[in-house]
């Protein structure tokens, strides 16, 4: 644990340094864009808190292949060097089109090489964990991987509208899928504590510590296109490089008394379920935008100011009110399923979901709740008793 808080820590230490130097750069050479009709900011801000967040990356993976503990994740194998390029390739493309404004057709198409670079290399979906499930063929783990990683790549590219949204739940869904991938790998008696998917998500833990004080309202950077590409590009290759990968009948075999032998059902689909559970707000408004704009007739990647974080602005929250809300919701829901993996019993977990969908709702729809709450408490009130002026007196 200690080898991942270092690597961590490095990758928070270099992403907040590098941060400051590229703030710092984009305002002396101007380099922020106008402001958009669908932007919520009200000044001109840099979109390059990507550019940091990518070296951060980059010097953290690389200090991590010269630590002996992490040589099992980089011998004889290209799996490391295939995120690495995609993720430069993702970054490239993105901080272009926060600069210029790309068109969406060459975005998409950068993603699709950038997720088949991973796909190729190895980190593929070979076998889901539900009843022995493997994937039929080589050429269909391929296109499920790469279309996996643009599925999340967009999605997560969607909810970046508002200061620290993205980074801050990335932190929380990461920081949740870090504690379950290390205890999935004692559970299951692995020879070695280190692998891919843990290495992935202690650097993205580490970039969106490293970048919050620039990015959290009022955010001084924005982390752009590069930077939310590059957070869904590394969840999708942690995520698919954990779940895809999980031999089904360990889970079964995991013992008696361990966690996963007591409650081997949940413990069967959590592996399934907590990548979609960390990214199901992310999804939510992908899916809503691309249906809405399928029914307009406009491509599924058209700018509009209808996502999730616009409406709850219009709903009446507070910008740092709304990102509280995604905050919460992710916390909840990703939180919930890692405790059904490590509480018995497991209805514990169900309770916990329950009092916190209850609570993230009230929060949620609180604007509302707050105008008929003043609404009735001023029919309530009687109205004054006008004073009369000195003609109306006797």
């Amino acid at each position: 644990m200690r080898q991942y808080l270092l690597i961590a820590l490095i990758a928070a230490v270099v992403t907040f340094v590098v941060s400051v130097a590229v703030y710092k750069l984009a305002l002396k050479r101007g380099w922020h864009p106008p402001i958009r009709e669908r932007d919520v900011h009200t000044r001109p801000t840099p979109r390059l808190g990507g550019v940091a967040m990518y070296v951060g990356v980059l010097v953290a993976v690389l200090v991590a292949s010269v630590n002996p503990y992490f040589q099992i994740v980089f011998d004889g194998s290209g799996e490391v060097p295939a995120v690495l390029v995609s993720a430069t390739l993702i970054v490239v493309i993105g901080v272009a089109d926060d600069l210029w404004d790309l068109d969406w057709m060459i975005k998409l198409a950068a993603q699709f090489v950038t997720a088949g670079v991973i796909a190729w290399f190895g980190v593929q979906v070979y076998s889901l964990p539900i009843g022995g499930l493997t994937v039929g063929s080589s050429w269909l783990s391929f296109t499920l991987t790469v279309f996996i990683i643009v599925l999340v790549m967009n999605a997560v590219n969607f909810i970046d509208g508002l200061d620290g949204l993205v980074a801050g739940v990335a932190l929380i869904a990461n920081s949740v899928f870090f504690v379950y991938g290390y205890m999935m790998v004692r559970e299951l008696g692995q020879s070695s504590w280190f692998n891919l998917s843990l290495l992935i998500s202690a650097v993205l833990v580490g970039v969106c510590v490293g970048i919050m004080p620039l990015n959290f309202r009022p955010a001084k950077m924005f982390i752009g296109d590069g930077g939310a590409l590059l957070v869904g590009l590394l969840m999708a290759t942690s995520a698919i490089a954990m779940t895809g990968q999980i031999n089904p009948e360990a889970l079964g075999a995991a013992g008696g008394d361990a966690t996963l032998g007591r409650s081997q059902l949940i413990g069967a689909y959590i592996p399934v379920i907590l990548p979609i559970a960390i990214l199901i707000l992310p999804l939510l408004d992908f899916s809503l935008a691309v249906l809405r704009r399928l029914r307009a007739g406009q491509s599924p990647f058209a700018a509009d100011r209808k996502h999730l974080h616009h409406r709850l602005l219009d709903l009446g929250h507070s910008h740092l009110n709304a990102v509280l809300v995604f905050y919460a919701w992710t916390s909840v829901i990703s939180i919930a399923c890692l405790l059904a993996f490590l509480i018995r019993p497991s209805w514990w977990a169900g309770l916990f979901l329950v009092v916190g969908v209850i609570v993230c709702t009230l929060f949620t729809i609180w604007p509302i709740l707050s105008r008929r709450l003043s609404r009735r408490r001023s029919r309530s009130v009687p109205s004054p008793t006008p004073t009369p002026t000195p003609e109306e007196l006797p």
